[in-house]
């Protein structure tokens, strides 16, 4: 019963599984690692489990300890979105924006400043996480979501396109052309960077673009769940990646990554939008942000497609790919 549960066992397990080492969620929760440790250990007598095994120092949940992980994270999740909403009524000047990791570090934090100078009073909270909003359950105003698919139930305002591309550094391809004068010759010979999140992947690509020509491999060795990551990689020199050009516009501006080739057309589709619930429209600061974002997004896509145009490479416009093509949001 939930009188009997250990709820003090519980915030200590939980920091530990999330936070990866004793010490740390020590830490966290302002406590000893012996403090934390007998609180694993009454948890485990109560629940008559083993809750972890040790892994070269690491505690690694068991299968028992990762289905309570799963349940008290919700739980304290849950109860953290109740208690922000309750702090958050007397006031009412907090706006929380949920966009996506890479999209949120690599667009919207170096032109969010401009946005936070014009709405001094207001505290702004970006969430960066790939998941998106549940608005019945979650204090969230408004998401920054990647994609095309409607959705009849939400608002939603266009903000920019995407630009889809391959790309790596200029030392790459200056090898990959001593190999061949042939774009499909070149990615033949070089590694492929996949970002397993995104709209467009090589599979794809490659079937609509190569065709029969080339290979589509099955297994990518160099396979990244965020496109930071993905675009770092290449800035490196590990390979040719298949990305945005608004998430890679610091490293293409730069020239830390180039274009493969300018006869490989640029995929460009309705691709990032604001998304909130009807109601959430009446709320004066979100107009704001949305109209901010909007023109930012302009801004933007109007630079990308001149600095494209001046490499010699032609945008070709495409309404992006469907729900039977591709995965999730990117991330």
């Amino acid at each position: 019963m939930l009188k009997d549960l250990n709820f003090n066992g519980l915030r200590h397990f939980e920091a530990v599984v999330r936070l990866g080492r004793v010490s740390k969620a020590a830490d966290e929760l302002r406590v000893t690692t012996s403090a934390v440790s007998q609180q694993i250990r009454l948890l485990e007598q109560q629940l008559g489990v083993l809750l972890f095994r040790r892994h070269n120092r690491r505690l690694i949940p068991t299968e028992e300890g990762a289905r309570l992980y799963t349940a008290t994270s919700q739980a304290f999740k849950l109860m953290s979105d109740v208690h922000s909403a309750i702090v958050r009524q007397p006031h009412g000047r907090e706006f929380v924006l949920r966009a996506s990791p890479s999209f949120g570090v690599r667009w919207l934090g170096p032109r969010i400043k401009s946005f936070l100078d014009q709405h001094p009073d207001w505290s702004v909270r970006v969430d960066a996480t790939p998941e998106v909003s549940d608005f019945g359950t979650e204090n969230v105003d408004l998401d920054l979501r990647y994609g095309n698919g409607a959705l009849s139930e939400l608002h939603e305002t266009p903000v920019m396109q995407d630009f889809v591309l391959p790309m790596c550094s200029p030392e790459l391809l200056e090898t990959l052309r001593k190999t061949s004068d042939d774009t499909l010759e070149q990615l033949r010979e070089a590694q492929l960077i996949d970002s397993a999140m995104a709209h467009y992947r090589w599979d794809l690509w490659l079937n609509r673009y190569a065709g029969r020509s080339m290979s589509i491999p099955s297994v990518y060795s160099l396979r990244f769940d965020r496109s930071s990551m993905a675009i770092q990689l290449a800035v490196d020199g590990a390979g040719v990646t298949l990305e945005s050009a608004v998430l890679a516009w610091r490293e293409l501006e730069a020239g830390r990554l180039v274009p493969l080739s300018p006869k490989i057309d640029v995929i460009a589709y309705p691709a990032y939008r604001v998304v909130c619930p009807p109601r959430h429209t009446n709320r004066r600061i979100v107009r704001r942000f949305t109209d901010w974002v909007v023109q930012e997004g302009a801004k933007h896509e109007a630079e990308l497609r001149t600095f494209l145009e001046a490499k010699g490479c032609r945008v070709v416009q495409e309404e992006g790919p469907t729900p039977g093509d591709v995965g999730s949001e990117r991330s």
